[in-house]
């Protein structure tokens, strides 16, 4: 199981490398991977979206902190 900061990790990650293109990136990994049946994988990069999101959108933090 991920933790909730390497999640964070990752999606600070894929920000600093892709931008905003990192939200295309997991939503193609959703849509691939929910086609082939995974769904428990396919929910995690669901999750993985959310935190690209808000990271992208200035709601969080690189260090997982919720910005308000």
């Amino acid at each position: 199981m991920v933790t909730e900061h390497e999640i964070n990790l990752l999606a600070a990650y894929m920000v600093d490398t892709h931008g905003e293109k990192a939200i295309g990136f997991a939503d193609q990994a959703v849509d691939e991977l929910e086609r082939i049946g995974e769904k428990l994988r396919a929910e995690a990069w669901r999750q993985l979206r959310v935190v690209v999101l808000d990271m992208v959108s200035g709601r969080r933090n690189r260090e997982g902190g919720v910005l308000h």
